[in-house]
Formats: structure tokens, sequence, C-alpha cells
């Protein structure tokens, strides 16, 4: 089974959040960039989940901006999870942060 949830806040910048993430989980987030994605920011964990902070807004063909999860518009970063199981404690620290919200969660 594959757990993947999506977490989403308007308080805080995808580099913001990053930040915030590596201290109160203690890992390590590897800046990266991709033509679809822009700068975001990938760490993965000692059980394989990996946690992956992105903005909301991505670069679009026609050179305007789109929408990562365009069912929530007001969200201007993401954390994505994607677990090999449900991941409580994780789910429980990320609830924790302020402004952070679970916007959906997934088990395949």
């Amino acid at each position: 089974m594959t757990v993947s949830d999506i977490y989403g806040t308007n308080s805080s910048t995808a580099e913001e959040l990053a930040g915030l993430l590596a201290d109160r989980l203690d890992v390590t987030f590897t800046e990266r960039e991709s033509d679809y994605l822009g700068v975001y920011f990938l760490a993965t964990l000692a059980d394989t989940t990996r946690l992956q902070i992105q903005p909301n807004a991505i670069p679009g063909d026609d050179g305007e901006d789109d929408l990562y999860d365009d069912e929530h518009p007001d969200v201007s970063a993401l954390v994505l999870v994607t677990s090999p199981t449900a991941a409580e404690p994780l789910s429980d620290e990320l609830s924790a942060v302020g402004g952070l919200t679970r916007l959906r969660s997934t088990r395949n």
C-alpha cells in the first residue's frame, strides 16, 4: 500500500516551509529545479517516505503560471508526502504546523 497526502499553506513560501519542516522533522531538503515544477525541495526519510515541497503556481507552457492543485487556488505552497504505509506520527507533526492543512489523502 502507498499513502499519498497533500498539505497546503498560504502563510509560507515553499522555501520558508522547507526551512521550517527541516528543523521540525530533523531532515535535509535538497533544492531541485524542474521545467515542469520550477524550484522545489525534496527529502527522503529512512523508511523511504518522500517529502516534496513546492509552490502551487508552476510554470505553464504559455509563459503564464498554472496551478498544480487547481482545487485550492488560495494555497501558495504544497507539501506532497508519499509513504509506503500510513505515517501517523508524520501526519501529526505536519498537522501541528501553523497554517498547514491536509488537503487530500489517498491510499493505493
